[in-house]
Order: C-alpha cells, then structure tokens, then sequence
C-alpha cells in the first residue's frame, strides 16, 4: 500500500513538473482590450456631411508588452479632437503613459510626441499607430 502511495505521488509529481517545465508565458500586458465602435453618424440630408466629424484608425503596432492601435476623432475643422484607444496594454508602465501620450497628442496635434520614459516600446508603438492615423487623412 505504501508503495502504491509512493509510486502515485512520484507520477504526479513529475506530471506537474513536465507541466511548469513546458509553460511559457506571453510578455507582461499582451493583453489587449477593445473598445467597440460608435455607431457613424449621419447628418440631416441622410449622407456624410463636410462639417462632421469623422474617424481614422491607426495601424495594429505589438511590441512585447502589448498591442496598440489609435483611432483618432478629427474635427470639421480638421484638428484633432480626441485619441481614443481600441487596444492598449493592459498592465505595466504602458498603462499609465496612454493619458500622457493622448494630452500630447491634442497638444501637438501631430505625431512629433515625445516617448514617455519608462514605457518607450509602449510610446513608440503608440507614436507608429498614431501616423499611420494621420496618414490616411
């Protein structure tokens, strides 16, 4: 009996083992969280008017940390309105340098940002997203 008990606790044992041995764990914050979509506005006359605002999403950028991708609200007045995010990084400093990176954004309304120390493959992934916004103007 003892040695049936043994034997038992030895084979699992080594099955946890074989398990932990093989896991291999994504980067931290590869998470990401998608925000859904507005629904388009239309104006009055039923069609898209020159004076609304419209929406530009930036190109998918992964970096070890997590995906981002920008969607920019620009106004009838071709400035940028507001940055919205439909991925981010979910943990770790990319988290806490998204606020900085949109303010800087609609401070510069261009992608001349600079990075925000401690979350520079965040930024930088951010910055590539954000142009390729701007670009499809």
């Amino acid at each position: 009996m003892k040695k049936t008990i043994v034997a038992v606790t030895v084979a699992l044992s080594a099955a946890g083992f074989l398990g932990v041995w093989q896991y291999e764990p994504g980067p931290l914050g590869s998470e990401t969280v998608a925000v859904a979509a507005p629904a388009p506005s239309s104006s009055a006359d039923g069609g898209a008017s020159e004076s609304a605002e419209r929406t530009l999403d930036g190109s998918v950028e992964r970096n070890r940390y997590g995906t981002v991708q920008v969607r920019l609200v620009i106004s009838a007045e071709d400035k940028i309105s507001e940055v919205r995010l439909l991925q981010r990084p979910t943990s770790g400093r990319g988290v806490d340098a998204i606020p900085t990176l949109q303010e800087e954004t609609l401070t510069a309304q261009s992608a001349d940002i600079d990075t925000v120390s401690g979350a520079t493959s965040t930024s930088e992934s951010y910055v590539k997203s954000l142009q390729a916004a701007l670009d499809a103007r």
